[in-house]
């Protein structure tokens, strides 16, 4: 099963915290000095927000997978549509070691396709050491897939 993934940035982590855990009626299941996630299971989301990064607001959106096996199915389905992926394959990112990609949408809005493998004590690893690194861990947009343009199907929603 799959899991939608919302990552914000925000200034004030504690007040962020303080909402977010009234809005959703629960407690972020990992809490760190510039970190905070909430691993829901209604709605099926993982939610995190981080002080790292640009101006406040969404960063990235994204699909976690349980397996090894649902990444491989996206990907392939990626592929198949002609998506350019920016494949990092097993990095370490927001607190977490996971396999994923990137896709990004023709508004440029970066998709984070992942699979968890296990949590780790650092947010990611060294920018200075690995400047090409994902967006999310370095806040830097040049690391996200560029924008693909698509031909508009003339319809809503």
């Amino acid at each position: 099963m799959k899991r939608f993934h919302v990552h914000a940035h925000v200034e004030n982590l504690q007040a962020s915290v303080a909402f977010y855990a009234k809005l959703f009626g629960a407690a972020p299941t990992r809490l760190e000095g510039d970190y905070a996630k909430w691993m829901l299971d209604d709605p099926r989301i993982n939610f995190a927000i981080s002080t790292r990064g640009g101006k406040p607001g969404v960063d990235h959106l994204g699909i976690q997978t349980d397996s090894e096996e649902e990444l491989v199915e996206l990907k392939a389905q990626a592929e198949a549509a002609d998506m350019t992926l920016q494949d990092e394959g097993e990095t370490t990112c927001c607190y977490a070691r996971s396999d994923k990609y990137w896709v990004t949408d023709p508004q440029g809005i970066a998709w984070e396709q992942f699979h968890t493998l296990h949590d780790t004590p650092t947010f990611g690893v060294d920018r200075a050491a690995e400047p090409a690194a994902s967006a999310c861990c370095a806040g830097a947009t040049q690391s996200k897939p560029v924008a693909i343009p698509v031909k508009a199907s003339g319809g809503c929603c």
